[in-house]
């Protein structure tokens, strides 16, 4: 499937698991291609990743314009993922995933403002990417402009003063065409999220601070579909969807184990793990 899903129920919820597997096995191979880390942190966020570009967002990747909705990937050390998800979307030829971290790509290990369509922002220093959409969408409704801000975020990324700083900042100034998604998978470089900081209760934290909020499976696409046709939750409310996910989502071996943080698959390990992503559906 190239094109965004239009369909809805059953049909459209096969169709982004399909692009999901897809995405899945293309991250695997990039991580071992490139021999880099985060491969964990970029499989937890897929679902995710696809249910945003394949149904949700209103874009046009062919003929894009200034009132598009906007994505922004603040957890940059998962971009294995939004760079497949990317290419499968039609941004850009799928081919060039294949230079992902080889010297001179425009892929490099973080996103970065190297001339690949469809990214527009700089990520991967974490704590950023929710002030930055927070401007964006300040700005389009300064402007009298259309499109919304979709901000992505590692939970261990809520550690930042940053992050509430942008959060209070949104409350404040009301920006409803604001969503945040926190890829919640309760590990992060250290350790457990929960304990490197009392990150929990997640959710109840951003409703305190003025977001109408949801919390909801992560790798459930009928889940994420519902919530993302949902938004705004509330009117007058920037919008946080507390997705609970697994690192390593898809590939048995790699799930909830922190080592997948820092470890790039080896030749068995890409092979064990294109065998579960094309083999067990989901």
């Amino acid at each position: 499937m190239s094109t965004r899903a239009r369909t809805g129920g059953a049909p459209l919820l096969d169709a982004l698991a399909a692009e999901a597997r897809n995405v899945r096995a293309a991250t695997v191979r990039m991580a071992h291609d490139g021999r880099t880390p985060h491969v964990g942190s970029a499989l937890s966020c897929t679902d995710i990743l696809v249910a945003l570009y394949f149904h949700a967002m209103r874009i046009d990747p062919a003929a894009p314009s200034g009132d598009d909705d906007r994505f922004i990937m603040s957890k940059g050390h998962g971009c294995m993922s939004y760079y497949a998800t990317l290419a499968a979307r039609g941004y850009f030829p799928p081919d060039l995933l294949a230079t992902y971290a080889q010297d001179g790509s425009c892929l490099a290990e973080h996103p970065g403002l190297t001339g690949v369509a469809g990214i527009d922002v700089a990520t991967g220093s974490l704590g950023h990417g929710l002030a930055v959409g927070a401007g964006a969408a300040l700005a389009r409704a300064l402007d009298g402009r259309g499109g919304r801000t979709f901000v992505l975020l590692s939970d261990g990324e809520c550690n930042e003063g940053s992050v509430w700083e942008a959060a209070m900042f949104a409350a404040g100034r009301r920006l409803d065409r604001l969503i945040a998604i926190v890829d919640y998978n309760k590990w992060q470089a250290m350790g457990r999220s929960d304990e490197v900081t009392a990150l929990a209760p997640l959710a109840a934290k951003w409703e305190a601070f003025g977001w109408a909020t949801r919390e909801l499976d992560g790798h459930d696409l009928g889940a994420i579909v519902g919530a993302l046709d949902a938004v705004p939750f509330t009117a007058g409310s920037p919008s946080a969807i507390v997705a609970h996910t697994v690192k390593g989502k898809g590939v048995s071996f790699m799930e909830n184990d922190l080592e997948w943080h820092y470890r790039p698959p080896n030749d068995d390990d890409l092979a064990r793990a294109l065998a579960e992503i094309h083999g067990r559906g989901r």
